[in-house]
């Protein structure tokens, strides 16, 4: 059974100060990746491993970054278990399901709390960010975050990590406008991140 996502809120919440601020030529060591939305196509609440589908780009653009040596993980929020309309079991399902599509990745961390929780690790909070970078054992300077919200920009700054926006249908203006670096999909994303030419030949998308 599908649900509709709550409305986001407006106007979108405020960019926490970083602690400290991301060095855009730092040498990169890690990238972490939202989930739905961003790696594969977003159904709110998924707790049916079958309906998990990879965006076009994702694996193209996550082969870059292994081929590169770059470790690659999974930061991503799942207020379902909070509100009570999934339960952990059925997100770790869905992960293993993304993972068997797109990974194996090297580090996943998943806040299962809801927005009014006041938790530390649901983005934009850096928690998630933080404790990826410690589980990979980079400093969180030299990791970057990609996702497709405000939230996910958000918690890369909170963290003093880098971020690149790739924006969605439920991207807001305001998102756009705010991120200091916004790519049209993953694959340009990670060109970016890694300095390479627009164009890579010989790194066709897997269907």
């Amino acid at each position: 059974m599908l649900f509709a996502r709550p409305p986001r809120p407006e106007p979108p919440a405020a960019v926490p100060e970083a602690p400290p601020a991301a060095v855009p030529d730092a040498p990169l060591a890690a990238v972490l990746f939202d989930r739905d939305g961003t790696l594969v196509v977003d159904v709110p609440y998924c707790a049916d491993p079958d309906l998990v589908t990879p965006v076009p780009t994702a694996r193209a653009a996550l082969s870059l970054l292994r081929a590169a040596g770059i470790p690659v993980g999974v930061v991503s929020n799942q207020s379902g278990i909070a509100r009570g309309l999934l339960n952990r079991d059925q997100v770790d399902a869905v992960n293993r399901r993304v993972d068997d599509l797109l990974g194996p990745f090297d580090v996943w961390q998943v806040c299962p709390h809801g927005p009014d929780d006041g938790c530390a690790c649901r983005k934009p909070a850096p928690g998630m960010v933080l404790a990826a970078a410690q589980r990979l054992g980079v400093a969180p300077a030299h990791v970057a975050v990609v996702g497709d919200i405000g939230a996910d920009v958000g918690a890369a700054h909170a963290a003093g990590a880098r971020s690149v926006l790739v924006p969605t249908e439920v991207t807001l203006p305001e998102e756009v406008a705010a991120a200091p670096v916004v790519r049209p999909d993953l694959l340009a994303a990670v060109q970016y991140l890694l300095n390479t030419p627009a164009t890579v030949t010989g790194l066709a998308e897997a269907r």
